[in-house]
């Protein structure tokens, strides 16, 4: 008798992480078909009639993995049967974050391409045989109109294709219970705009790590920050022995849970990969910790060391104090308060604050530097949350789903990440099935330090879960550049993304 628990350990002590570097563009006719009528296609009345990099480097992936090598070059190859059998559930994650660009920059500088999602769908279904369940699901930020994203990514049309030519649902979620309708320009997080949403139709869990959870034993939950100005909420589920996060049911439920991060930097923990990207399993924003409040003098980390001097530290400590006062409390009247007392107050303190940086004050405010020692916690528990605990919603020894990794980095984000990035340009695609072995080399491939990116660290060494990395040597490096297989023993910066600036000076390979 097969041993399952020892088959999904062999799975994630398999490092071998493939590394395909392709034409650097989309192809941008929905439903994203292939360019080719590759033996193994099942659409074959279905062909682009223009090149679709994403197809082909994903595709490429599979064969530097060797996944299912026998059948190569035949129309039976099926790669990803090797780890999905028909009847599986299998959600498929991407990175969701934004509906567009604020500072008009390419939106896929942002988020997952529908292009690479498609070739994932189209492999998943092969593996399934058409019987199983497919789910596209995210909980992307609050201020994500996810109607707008379904629009400005055509997404849909892969569900129409797969309904109109096979019969077969492909299901598309949005893991969120609410959205903020917020404009940029406004004041306040208005409870008016707040637009409630159906959420994950399994509901959510609330998960518990307790003493397993980077927080147990933080010293400063009373100055903790989430993702709205509630913190009492973030609070509440944060203390000691109390460490919950509310987690997407469907996501909990999959059989398998294929990972399609983007290849971008990250103003709060360096790099946006695997680990961070499972932010988007979280249904309540408000569970997870972002920034602790001050400065590392204070006891916090939402500002660099002495950031906060003078009339800079009265106009931030003036303002959480409103925060907490008036915005948190989510009245309509507070919020109409705040908005008209902000505005009052903004001409008569102009002449006091008028030699103050906000441009820096806004770059840096929120923990976006490499001294934040919030968000590293948060984001390791959720890739314990989401190997380690099973369909009930119970914590255990042994990792209960397949994780396959998909990176899309065909085109990635620099400088301003992950919300307002330039675009990088690279044409690769990262695959593997160990996410932090395949989170390490996204890392070092990108041109950076992974000794200095903390929730790496802490990870490869962690006192309770095992994420099956003894030593980055033995990552296997699969890939058409010959160059990249020697990434561990070379200080050669690669595809050189310029960090953040709060990650710059720090991150980088020397």
């Amino acid at each position: 008798m097969v041993n399952n628990d020892n088959v999904i350990i062999d799975y994630y002590r398999d490092l071998r992480v493939a590394v395909y570097k392709g034409e650097p563009f989309y192809q941008i006719l929905p439903p994203f078909n292939s360019h080719f009528p590759y033996p193994e296609y099942i659409f074959k009345d279905e062909i682009s009639s223009i090149l679709n990099p994403a197809y082909d480097a994903v595709r490429n992936c599979f064969l530097l993995l060797k996944l299912d090598k026998e059948n190569f070059s035949s129309s039976k190859w099926n790669p990803l049967r090797v780890f999905i059998k028909p009847g599986d559930k299998v959600v498929i994650k991407p990175n969701f974050v934004v509906s567009s660009h604020n500072k008009g920059g390419n939106l896929f500088s942002i988020i997952t391409h529908p292009s690479v999602l498609r070739v994932i769908v189209d492999y998943v279904y092969m593996a399934l045989n058409g019987e199983g369940d497919i789910t596209i699901a995210d909980a992307p930020q609050k201020e994500c109109n996810f109607k707008e994203l379904l629009e400005n990514t055509n997404l849909p049309s892969i569900q129409e294709l797969y309904w109109k030519k096979r019969k077969f649902e492909i299901k598309i979620l949005d893991l969120r219970n609410y959205w903020l309708d917020k404009k940029p320009n406004d004041v306040a997080s208005f409870v008016g705009r707040i637009k409630k949403l159906p959420g994950d139709p399994l509901g959510s869990a609330v998960i518990n790590l307790g003493e397993k959870s980077e927080f147990y034993n933080f010293k400063n939950y009373n100055r903790i920050y989430g993702a709205d100005y509630n913190r009492d909420e973030t609070i509440r589920h944060h203390r000691g022995e109390i460490q919950e996060y509310m987690i997407s049911k469907a996501v909990l439920s999959a059989d398998v849970l294929i990972s399609v991060p983007k290849l971008k930097v990250h103003r709060k923990v360096g790099v946006t990969l695997n680990t961070k990207g499972l932010v988007g399993i979280n249904t309540n924003k408000n569970y997870l910790v972002h920034y602790t409040l001050g400065t590392p003098e204070e006891g916090g980390d939402q500002f660099p060391p002495k950031f906060l001097k003078g009339r800079t530290k009265i106009k931030i400590k003036t303002q959480r104090l409103l925060y907490d006062l008036l915005l948190s409390k989510k009245s309509p009247i507070l919020d109409k308060f705040y908005e008209t007392l902000y505005k009052k107050a903004r001409w008569i303190s102009k002449p006091f604050f008028k030699d103050i940086n906000n441009g820096e004050i806004a770059l840096y405010d929120g923990g976006n530097w490499y001294g934040n020692d919030s968000t590293w916690r948060m984001i390791s528990d959720l890739i314990k949350i989401a190997l380690y605990v099973d369909k009930d919603q119970k914590l255990r020894d042994i990792p209960q789903r397949k994780i396959f990794s998909i990176v899309d980095g065909i085109i990635g984000g620099e400088n301003e990440g992950p919300l307002t990035p330039d675009e990088k340009r690279t044409g690769v695609i990262i695959a593997g099935f160990n996410p932090l072995a395949v989170d390490i080399v996204g890392s070092r491939l990108m041109g950076f330090n992974w000794r200095k990116i903390k929730w790496i660290v802490k990870l490869l060494n962690n006192e309770y879960f095992e994420f099956y990395v003894d030593d980055v040597k033995n990552i296997e490096i699969m890939t058409n550049i010959s160059e990249f297989q020697a990434m561990f023993n070379t200080n050669d910066k690669y595809l050189r993304f310029k960090p953040f600036p709060g990650w710059r000076n720090y991150v980088e390979l020397i």
